[in-house]
């Protein structure tokens, strides 16, 4: 996908936020347990500021957690500061310039990414306690992206924390399937070594089936193994999902 593409993400979806009403702020977020619609902007505002600071060189900022909850009535813009601030902050740089991120030095637009990724899946978080039943989905093409993203990004990364991939799981294969358009197959191959992954189509332990954004939520854990179509040892696909847990 490209730099505008994302950019247009962060500007839809975070706008979407940013019109949560004051009145909605205490409505419980079920995909986000232990949540309120009110913790969940405070996050979203919070990790906005930190990418911006990272994108901008502010060493002084050392993690989301640096910024305090504001009170209820000056939440939502709270927020839309933020958010403008992460906007100002992409919008005036190349995208190709370099970045420190929580993996390491990356990208302008590796930050673009990111925060277009956190912003959909969130906005999905708060719809889904907001009004139930009215969700709007992604594109194909934003939620592929965000598959892979999870692949290259989350996946080592909470595998890593957690230990590894368990030696039962050495050798497991997972494939994972797009059904609308643009297509979008991946295999995913576990070892000792950590987990590797090709877009590629090959019979694999498990696949999984759906459209991309299910399949972006399943990977996610806003929906369960059983939204989407399942073939194979689901067994594999649940243990490996439990291992990567992203709030």
């Amino acid at each position: 996908m490209s730099f505008e593409q994302w950019m247009a993400a962060i500007t839809t979806h975070g706008a979407m936020i940013a019109a949560t009403s004051t009145d909605d702020l205490g409505v419980p977020v079920p995909s986000c347990p232990e949540w309120t619609a009110a913790d969940l902007i405070s996050h979203v505002g919070a990790v906005h500021r930190w990418a911006k600071a990272r994108i901008v060189g502010d060493d002084s900022v050392q993690s989301y957690a640096d910024f305090p909850t504001p009170p209820a009535e000056e939440l939502t813009d709270w927020y839309r500061g933020g958010l403008r601030g992460l906007v100002e902050a992409l919008g005036t740089r190349d995208p190709d310039t370099a970045a420190p991120t929580f993996v390491g030095e990356r990208t302008v637009g590796w930050w673009a990414r990111r925060q277009a990724h956190e912003l959909t899946v969130h906005r999905w978080d708060l719809e889904s306690a907001i009004r139930p039943g009215t969700q709007k989905a992604v594109d194909a093409e934003l939620s592929a992206d965000g598959i892979e993203e999870w692949l290259e990004v989350f996946a080592p990364r909470f595998l890593s924390r957690s230990g590894g991939v368990p030696q039962h799981l050495h050798g497991a294969t997972l494939h994972i399937h797009t059904h609308d358009e643009p297509v979008g197959e991946w295999l995913v191959e576990l070892s000792a070594d950590g987990l590797t992954w090709s877009r590629e189509h090959m019979k694999a332990d498990v696949a999984l089936r759906g459209s991309a954004f299910d399949l972006l939520l399943t990977l996610w854990h806003r929906r369960p193994l059983s939204a989407v179509d399942t073939v194979g040892d689901a067994g594999v696909a649940a243990e490996l999902l439990d291992l990567i847990h992203v709030t």
